[in-house]
């Protein structure tokens, strides 16, 4: 039950759009937020017409909206307006996507809400952030992998940038807006007096962060990164290695000993001992080579036998998985990693599990992603306290 979990108590407002905003809900609704999707009445999230549809019901929107309670409401009339900052006087939290002018032009700004509830902690994720020349640029993630530098590090050492095909900025961003909230309330309740605050937080930066001391390297030495593939600029081996029957294999030698092993496991312990392999400098300058005597070794052996081989001397490897493999793997299951949900059309449905594990208050998938609307009518009676003909006039003024 969400009364058990350790967000309960906490109720959010999820105003977002597509990925980001939405993910920042999914993730507090896990941990037992009460969390209030608030969707245009017409067209809902713009990410239930993303994905793939099986029986009409949007697959992606099952987990992403999970835990969470639809509500619509338009926004572009005062009177939903005005709803949405009825229900911010019981809320803890707002969750936000637009532009910093469109939440303006809306009269949703933090300082907006704040003004009716000074405990709210407001949520903006945008493209660019809320200052700023670019702050009222359209703005995806496609564009922050882009511009953050990740796209120029990623792809072969021969070949151009490449962008991730899922959304990496997104998912980045919405990790960091969790940490935002859960400091913010933490402030609110324990130092701050019980007064909110905004949480910025762009699509660029987020992804820029995960990137290494990229900035430092290039601000003291002039270094910018390059391509590499799967390779590492300071390890060796560390790659991808195809193996006999047509799989690959990932393998790390980070530190020093696992190298050692790793020459130990291909049966070429002297390997250790030569000038050109016997530290991770000299590996990398040398890696071709590096990678030629364990590529070699690899494509002798199927993926089974490489991992065994590999793991029996203590050296970090793992099969390249598909989502097939993946769903079948012991210890995939044995973590629920993939998670069995039930929905009312579809029955048994499999998405991603609980991330993190908390030892005594775990969090819970307790429902799916819901139909439009499906509790508009029951929040509005429940936090608000409107009547059903009240409900009923705001449904037929296309407001709700």
């Amino acid at each position: 039950m969400s009364e058990s979990l350790p967000l309960a108590g906490i109720t959010v407002l999820d105003v977002g759009q597509a990925i980001a905003g939405p993910l920042v809900g999914q993730i507090l609704g896990d941990f037992g937020a009460e969390v209030v999707k608030i969707e245009d009445p017409e067209h809902g999230d713009t990410y239930r017409h993303w994905l793939p549809r099986k029986e009409g019901v949007e697959l992606g929107w099952l987990s992403i909206a999970r835990n969470k309670k639809s509500v619509t409401m338009n926004l572009r009339d005062t009177r939903g307006v005005q709803l949405l900052k009825d229900l911010v006087t019981k809320a803890d939290v707002v969750i936000q996507s637009f532009k910093p002018s469109t939440s303006d032009r809306l009269g949703i700004s933090y300082e907006d809400l704040a003004a009716v509830n000074p405990r709210i902690i407001v949520v903006q994720v945008s493209g660019f952030g809320q200052t700023g020349p670019y702050r009222d640029r359209p703005g995806f993630g496609t564009l922050a992998e882009g511009m953050s530098g990740f796209a120029e590090m990623n792809g072969e050492a021969d070949g151009p940038p490449l962008l991730p095909q899922f959304p990496l900025a997104d998912s980045v961003a919405a990790l960091y807006a969790v940490i935002g909230v859960l400091t913010a309330v933490l402030d609110r309740d324990l130092n701050g007096g019980g007064k909110g605050q905004l949480v910025d937080v762009s699509l660029l930066e987020p992804l820029f962060s995960i990137l290494g001391p990229i900035s430092t390297l290039y601000d003291q030495l002039g270094i910018k990164p390059v391509r590499l593939g799967s390779r590492n600029p300071a390890n060796a081996p560390r790659n991808l290695y195809q193996t006999k029957d047509g799989n690959y294999v990932s393998i790390a030698a980070s530190a020093q000993q696992v190298a050692r092993r790793c020459f130990e496991a291909i049966g070429r312990p002297e390997l250790f001992d030569d000038p050109r392999y016997a530290t991770a400098a000299a590996r990398v300058e040398h890696v071709e080579e590096v990678d030629g005597l364990v590529g070699d070794w690899v494509r002798e052996r199927s993926r089974e036998e490489v991992v065994q081989v590999m793991n029996e001397h203590g050296v970090a490897a793992a099969p390249v998985f598909d989502i097939e493999d993946l769903s079948a793997d012991p210890h995939v299951l044995a973590r629920d990693m993939i998670h069995t949900a039930h929905h009312h059309v579809l029955g048994d449905v499999r998405m991603h599990g609980v991330v993190p594990r908390l030892s005594r208050t775990p969090g819970s998938i307790r429902s799916v992603g819901p139909s439009l609307g499906a509790h508009t009518e029951d929040v509005l009676q429940q936090l608000l306290h409107l009547t059903p003909d009240e409900i009923g006039q705001l449904r037929t003024d296309g407001v709700i």
